[in-house]
């Protein structure tokens, strides 16, 4: 049996326990099989459920999710420790060292006194430590990773290309690019044409993303917030047709479509 650390609110207990949970001698089976690759998915859900969290306006959620977030970072040190490669105190060491450098208005001599000029330096330094590690890549776009939500990636890659001039000078523009768009679905669409509908289709939403970049909006962001209204609303049609004794699956699409406008006005009047 192993010990369980004294101040379970120090970093040094979740490291022990993480040891612990890893050791050969008395550690647990399902965490001694992890890999970095097997590992990889849950880092990625947990910061998704960190994300939930926010969404919701759930902190008590949100303490919960950091700390499973949390987690996964201690779990690949300790693998990478484990292989020799680096430790915890090296990933915050190198964190640390990295926001120091990255903010010079703050902890040097920088000027930088808004967002603007922040993320330009940031880039302008981000820049130069890649190319100080010969790891510039050969294209603007190259390290942009293909595993971002396609949304988050299409903004990615739309505000790389922005930097070299490749962009619209405003959101009009843009607008009309959807307009241009969605006629060109509509023409596939028509045609039956499966391979070339979505094809349109997957244009369309990267030029909607485009467009949520020249408002401003985090299209990953809305669409969350647009998923959790609907869910919201159709917990609500569901809890009137359970007042009712009925199920949804019963109802005309009219009677659905009247619950639907109900939970729209309940939903506005709080």
């Amino acid at each position: 049996m192993k010990d369980i650390p004294e101040d379970l609110r120090s970093i040094d207990a979740l490291l022990k326990i993480m040891a612990a949970l890893r050791d050969p001698d008395g550690g647990c089976p399902w965490d001694l099989q992890q890999t970095f690759r097997t590992i990889s998915p849950y880092t990625l859900e947990e910061a998704y459920e960190v994300a939930d969290a926010i969404e919701r306006g759930h902190l008590e959620d949100l303490k919960e999710e950091l700390g499973d977030l949390l987690l996964q970072v201690v779990f690949h040190a300790q693998m990478a420790e484990e292989q020799g490669s680096f430790a915890f105190d090296d990933v915050v060491e190198g964190i640390s060292t990295k926001m120091v450098r990255r903010h010079p208005h703050v902890f040097a001599d920088g000027t930088s006194d808004t967002p603007d000029g922040v993320a330009a330096t940031w880039d302008e330094i981000k820049q130069a430590e890649k190319d100080a590690k010969g790891r510039s890549p050969s294209g603007l776009l190259d390290d942009v990773p293909v595993v971002l939500p396609a949304l988050s990636q299409a903004v990615k890659l739309q505000k790389r290309a922005a930097k070299v001039g490749f962009d619209w000078p405003s959101a009009a523009p843009v607008l009309d690019k959807i307009e241009e768009e969605i006629g060109e679905l509509r023409v596939e669409v028509a045609a039956g044409d499966q391979e070339k509908t979505e094809e349109e289709f997957g244009d369309l939403l990267f030029v909607l993303a485009n467009y949520a970049r020249h408002l401003k909006v985090d299209p990953d962001a809305a669409l969350r917030r647009a998923n959790q209204k609907f869910r919201n609303r159709f917990a609500m049609m569901e809890k009137s047709a359970g007042l009712q004794n009925t199920d949804l699956a019963d109802l005309s699409l009219d009677q659905l479509e009247e619950l639907w406008d109900r939970a729209k006005r309940q939903e506005k009047e709080g």
